[in-house]
């Protein structure tokens, strides 16, 4: 099995093979390139399930991250989570702005509404990426153990489940969706730099040294970062072969998911 790196993005090729219906000659079932194969896609479930463990004590469970776990969350972070969920996608603000007033936005600091609303975006962009991956029956809500799961069983076996009124939608539509998800990306970095400048934020070097002091002291923007960074890795494993037909000007973010939609 060989692996292509590219910043921190991880592509099983032998997946694009077989996907391919390529094979290596003289391997049959019980050659040698299939026993490594097997023990390769194990070692990679046991370092998956690892990861998801180190992923749920360090950032949920134990006090050495920065913030508190989730067993001693404070009000003030339930509040920050509350205001972020309100202001999500910054349809609330902007209603406000144009004059619709029956909710007011909680005015949270720019930089923590656009870094909420950036990851929850790019969240957006990977729904109907796991909608057409055809081994989705097993699909569960992490995406960790997601992709631990998906390695159970070889592409012979996976059977295909009827798609659900919401992944039609999704599929169908994957282009708007796509669309939606670009935008909302590009405004949550104007809003963190550029958002609510009429307020006591300060310019953009200010509201970068907000950034680093936030997290250094708030569980939920540390977990965020997180997300941020395992995506892209997780990212070009899901869309496999498709991530050859995009441009190679930025194979590791959000842009390739972006690009996927389209080129379905």
């Amino acid at each position: 099995m060989k692996f292509y790196l590219g910043g921190s993005q991880l592509l099983m090729s032998d997946v694009v093979n077989r996907r391919r219906g390529t094979t290596v000659a003289g391997g049959g079932p019980d050659s040698p390139v299939t026993e490594m194969d097997h023990n390769v896609r194990k070692l990679l479930q046991a370092s998956l399930w690892t990861a998801e463990a180190v992923y749920i004590l360090w950032l949920f469970l134990l006090r050495y991250a920065p913030g508190d776990p989730v067993w001693a969350i404070s009000s003030e972070t339930i509040h920050s989570l509350i205001g972020a969920s309100l202001n999500l996608f910054f349809v609330l603000p902007f209603l406000n702005a144009v004059g619709f007033r029956f909710l007011e936005a909680p005015v949270l600091h720019p930089m923590s509404d656009g870094l909420f609303n950036f990851v929850i975006a790019w969240t957006l962009l990977f729904v109907p990426l796991l909608y057409t991956d055809r081994r989705r029956n097993s699909y569960k809500a992490f995406l960790i153990p997601y992709m631990a799961i998906r390695l159970n069983k070889d592409d012979e076996t996976v059977t295909t489940r009827r798609t659900s009124p919401l992944g039609s939608v999704m599929i169908n539509g994957a282009s708007f969706v796509g669309l939606i998800g670009a935008a909302v990306c590009l405004l949550s970095v104007l809003w963190a730099i550029y958002g609510r400048a009429d307020g006591d934020f300060g310019d953009v070097a200010k509201r970068l040294d907000f950034l680093v002091n936030l997290l250094g002291f708030e569980r939920l923007a540390y977990a965020i970062i997180w997300d941020i960074c395992l995506y892209p890795i997780f990212q070009p494993w899901l869309i496999g072969e498709n991530l050859q037909k995009l441009p190679q000007i930025c194979p590791c973010s959000w842009f390739s998911c972006l690009l996927y939609m389209f080129e379905r």
